[in-house]
């Protein structure tokens, strides 16, 4: 059952990018950690503002589309404690980074990401010219 719609899909995505900008600060992450964070709320940012849904500015990657990076997104988080051998020098950034890649695997579980992302537009924070 698809239960985010695309617009609550947005909320969550401006959320993520704040979260992954704040976490240097909130887990006492510094060098890669930090650096990394950053990296993915930037990241994220400009794949959330292009992104063709009812958050989006500049609606050029469709919303299913934005919905593939997810589920990658998502495997790599939760993969990348192991694959780039940090699991066992940080547990907090090793749970972090896991943590966030359930959070996306979650969301891409839940998402509608064949919603007609136009129909709910006129909905959007943003004008529709």
């Amino acid at each position: 059952m698809k239960v985010i719609s695309p617009r609550m899909h947005g909320m969550l995505d401006y959320g993520t990018i704040a979260l992954f900008a704040l976490a240097p600060t909130i887990f006492n992450f510094d060098g890669t950690y930090a650096t990394v964070c950053y990296i993915l709320a930037a990241g994220y940012l400009v794949i959330t503002l292009l992104t063709d849904f009812p958050m989006g500015v500049a609606r050029m990657i469709p919303f299913p589309i934005h919905g593939g990076l997810e589920l990658v997104s998502g495997l790599m988080l939760l993969a990348a404690p192991f694959l780039f051998g940090f699991s066992d020098d940080s547990q907090v950034a090793r749970n972090f980074f896991m943590g966030m890649g359930i959070l996306f695997l979650g969301s891409w579980m839940l998402t509608d990401w064949r919603a007609n992302t136009h129909a709910s537009a006129h909905n959007s924070m943003m004008p529709n010219h």
